[in-house]
C-alpha cells in the first residue's frame, strides 16, 4: 500500500507542478499586459486549488503509512539534526501544507476582487509563492535517482 500510495503522490506532484505554474505565469503574463480576467482564468485557478488539495490529502495519507514516520519515535529529539529525517517529516509537510494555504488564500482573495487587473494580480502573486514554495521542498534527490 504505502508504494502505491508514494507512487500516487509522486506523479500527482507533476500534475500539481504544471498546472500551478501555468496558472501562475497566465496570470503574471496578463496583469503584466493588462489583459482581461476570462471564465478561462477562474477555471484554471479552480481546477489548481482542486489538483492541489488532492495532492494534500494523498500526502497526508502518506505521511502516516510511511515507515519515515517511524523516525519519529527512533530518533526522538533528533529528528532536526538529521537532515533527511527533518526534510520528509518536518520541512517537506510544512512547506508544502503553506503553499496550499497560500493557494486557498489566493483563490479565495482573488474571487472578491472586483477589476480583472487586481483578480489577475492576486492569482498571480499567491500562486507563484506557492509554486516557490513547492519547488523548494522537493525531495529532488528521489526524483533524480
Amino acid at each position: 500500500m504505502y508504494d502505491i500510495i508514494l507512487s500516487l503522490h509522486s506523479y500527482w506532484a507533476y500534475l500539481v507542478l504544471i498546472i500551478l505554474a501555468i496558472t501562475a505565469i497566465t496570470a503574471i503574463i496578463k496583469t503584466a499586459g493588462d489583459k482581461e480576467y476570462e471564465n478561462n482564468d477562474f477555471r484554471r485557478g479552480l481546477f489548481t486549488l482542486i489538483v492541489s488539495h488532492i495532492q494534500l490529502l494523498i500526502g497526508l495519507v502518506l505521511y502516516f503509512v510511511s515507515p519515515r514516520f517511524a523516525l519519529w519515535g527512533e530518533l526522538g529529539g533528533k529528528v532536526m539534526s538529521n537532515s533527511l529525517a527533518r526534510l520528509y517529516l518536518v520541512e517537506h509537510p510544512f512547506v508544502n501544507i503553506l503553499a496550499i494555504v497560500l493557494i486557498t488564500m489566493g483563490y479565495s482573495k482573488h474571487k472578491r476582487k472586483l477589476t480583472s487587473k487586481m483578480k489577475l494580480k492576486t492569482i498571480a502573486i499567491f500562486y507563484t509563492i506557492a509554486l516557490v514554495l513547492f519547488l523548494s521542498r522537493i525531495p529532488w534527490s528521489t526524483w533524480m535517482s
